[in-house]
């Protein structure tokens, strides 16, 4: 069959018949920019998308097998009856930005209204007024955060958009945590063609984000520490947060000559460095390999199907560096209940899977002597005891 027509504007897409051997098509329409391909599968799921995948990609089409539900009268009684039927679903490829991202611009402002308040805590200016987030010096801890942040998830877009896969810009999450944000993602519609494009987009991230976290940290390291006013001193109510700072920020302090801790009470680093601290702190999180956070999607990459042992380790490693730091270092239960709780998020994400590309070509040396690098700047990028919140 080939009904072009009832979908208007589909006539570069393969016309049903070119399908045969895969998929047996009993219905072509149009759902939005989507083009449906209704019928029976004729070959496993995987084995169909690689067939076909190299036609729609052509025309401009990603595509992928999923199950469609449709209600069509009975002929006896006229109830209608759902069925579940399989639908080749065909959509653009690598559009990239389509007007003004309205919601991507909002979050943005109101994390950059998050984080500004946020930074006038870790500089001890008071807020009276609006006009007080922006006066002050909290701007400069606001802009360490989110270019770090920034950075990473264009990192991603970026390498998306040069093979072809559907991404959105960064979605930034305000909210009044210690950073003030819970971070930024992108959200990737795409399929990915192959081991190679599943690499790069996921290297991208966390290499442009710990290079904007070293300019960040370098920066920080060469401005004037903050004075701790008397009164917070003298405070019942405040917190005292002791960071451990991870081996990579350790030997920058080394190299400009900036210090990350003082003797004297008054002083504290800049927050700034903070800024550089929290791109480290997140590179590390995003490379644990497992599921779909970047490593998961670079030993994906690098492995094959076999990251799926690698993904089985993850949890355990984490709960048991959780029960250690309990049971055995004397360093509070904000580290064992943080690396808890990864360990049992990890659990779900590896339960989840890890994404598979249309194409199991395996790497070059090039590109794993890359993620092996990679992983060995991530690495450098862990604490075991991240924080301490002393009262």
């Amino acid at each position: 069959m080939d009904d072009s027509d009832a979908v208007g504007g589909a006539a570069d897409l393969p016309p049903a018949a070119a399908l045969g051997d895969a998929f047996r098509v009993e219905e072509r329409r149009r759902d939005g920019d989507r083009i449906l391909y209704v019928g029976e599968p004729l070959l496993p799921a995987e084995e169909i998308e690689r067939r076909v995948w190299p036609a729609f990609r052509d025309a401009g089409y990603d595509v992928r097998l999923t199950r469609v539900t449709d209600s069509e009268p009975d002929p006896v009684s006229g109830v209608q009856i759902r069925n579940r039927r399989y639908a080749l679903v065909a959509q653009p490829a690598g559009g990239g930005v389509d007007g003004i991202p309205w919601t991507n611009v909002l979050m943005f402002l109101l994390t950059v209204v998050t984080t500004l308040f946020v930074g006038s805590s870790w500089y001890y200016e008071p807020v009276n007024g609006p006009l007080d987030l922006v006066t002050g010096q909290s701007w400069q801890f606001s802009a360490a955060v989110l270019s770090v942040l920034a950075v990473h998830e264009l990192g991603h877009y970026a390498l998306s958009q040069y093979h072809g896969v559907n991404a959105s810009l960064p979605y930034f999450i305000p909210f009044p945590s210690i950073i003030g944000t819970l971070g930024a993602v992108i959200r990737m519609d795409g399929r990915i063609p192959d081991r190679r494009a599943l690499f790069d987009i996921g290297v991208a991230g966390p290499l442009a984000g710990l290079i904007a976290a070293v300019a960040v940290s370098v920066v920080g390291l060469t401005l004037d520490p903050i004075q701790v006013p008397q009164r917070v001193l003298q405070s019942s109510n405040a917190l005292e947060i002791d960071f451990g700072y991870p081996l990579l920020l350790q030997f920058l302090a080394d190299v400009t000559g900036g210090q990350l801790e003082y003797a004297n009470p008054r002083r504290a680093v800049n927050p700034v460095v903070f800024g550089g601290w929290v791109g480290m702190f997140v590179t590390f999180l995003n490379l644990i390999p497992v599921g779909q956070f970047d490593g998961g999607h670079l030993v994906r990459a690098m492995l094959g199907k076999r990251a799926e042992s690698v993904a089985a380790v993850v949890p355990v490693g984490l709960l048991g560096l959780a029960g250690y730091l309990y049971t055995f270092a004397n360093v509070g239960i904000n580290a064992p209940v943080l690396w808890g709780f990864w360990g049992l998020f990890t659990l779900g994400v590896a339960y989840v899977g890890s994404a598979n590309p249309i194409y199991e070509r395996p790497l070059g040396t090039g590109r794993i002597a890359i993620g092996i690098l990679t992983f060995v700047l991530g690495a450098l990028c862990f604490v075991p005891v991240p924080f301490q919140i002393i009262s």
